[in-house]
This record gives structure tokens, sequence and C-alpha cells, in this order.
């Protein structure tokens, strides 16, 4: 019982290291990259829906992001989402094409950058403690159940607590390789 607990808390630890990296996906570092605009929803007829689902959203040059709706009555709804969001870009249409010069980034914006990537990092931190925080819960009520005693509880926390580590590692590692693609000139 105790090893599926902690199989169950390594799976939900890496789907949440998992996650935070996808999330730094969205913010861009002076490339163009159509995942810059995952975190964009659109106000739709009055639904709330992500952009990738109302258009096809493609990078033709190095710093040039093409958004092309599948419903031409969309693209002010879009471009007003993106000039709403915070990435910084300035949309231009042609009633067919809206299209996304990517600027160079200058100092001020490549700081602003990592520390929205810090709190992205941070958030997975806090995903991780919170999932170490139920197992630990879970462990407990086995040990006041008479299922585990008190050793294998104190072991099975230490595990815990070394996965935990681990990914937290794994979590500052990654920041380090974004902040050091922004930073980059």
């Amino acid at each position: 019982m105790i090893d599926d607990l902690l199989q169950d808390a390594r799976e939900h630890m890496a789907k949440s290291v998992e996650a935070t990296r996808q999330k730094y996906q969205s913010v861009r570092t002076g490339r163009a990259n159509p995942s810059l605009l995952d975190r964009i929803s659109v106000d739709y007829y009055g639904a709330v829906t992500p952009l990738k689902q109302l258009a096809t959203i493609n990078a033709p040059e190095a710093r040039m992001l093409t958004v092309q709706p599948y419903d031409k009555s969309s693209i002010k709804a879009i471009e007003k989402a993106i000039m709403e969001s915070d990435l910084g870009l300035t949309p231009s249409n042609d009633g067919v094409l809206v299209r996304l010069v990517i600027p160079e980034l200058n100092e001020e914006r490549r700081k602003q950058l990592v520390k929205v990537v810090r709190a992205m990092t941070e958030d997975g931190k806090v995903a991780l403690r919170n999932i170490r925080r139920d197992v630990m819960h879970d462990l407990k009520e086995l040990r006041d159940a008479g299922e585990a005693g008190a050793d294998d509880e104190h072991r099975a926390e230490e595990a815990l607590q070394k996965l935990t580590d681990d990914k937290v590692k794994e979590l500052d590692a990654l920041l380090k390789g974004k902040e050091a693609e922004i930073l980059e000139v």
C-alpha cells in the first residue's frame, strides 16, 4: 500500500514538472514559436475559447507568427485578445490573417519575462509540495488505521521527501535553462 502511494506521488510529481515545462513554452524568448499563444483565450460569441481552437498558428519566419482564424468574423476578437495579453505583441490583420512581428527583447522586457518564469516555477513547486502534503496525510491515515507501522511510515516519508527534493531540483534546473534562454542576447 505504501509503495502504491509513493508510486502515485512519483507520477503526479512528474506530471507537475511536465506541466511547468509546457508553461515555459508560452514565454517568448525572442524567437517566434506558435506555443507563445497557448495561454491566450478569446471571447468567441460569449464563450471563452483557447485561441488554438479558433485558428491555425504558424511561424513562417524566425520573428513572425501568423494566426489564420477558421471563422473570419472572429478576427477582431482574436486581435483584441492578443492585445490584452501579457505578451507585449501588437497584431496587424489584413482581413484574413493576423500577423505578429516578434520584436527584439529589450533588457527591461527580458527581466519581466524572467519574473514571469520564476512565478511559473514557484507555482510548480507549490504543486509538488501539495502532492507531498496529500501523500503524507494518506501515510498518517494508514498508520492510524493500523495498516502500517510507525517505522514504515517514517521510511516512506523520507523517500517522499527525497522524491520531492529531486523534483524541485529538476524545476530549478529547468528555470536556470529558461532564464539563460531569455537573457541570451
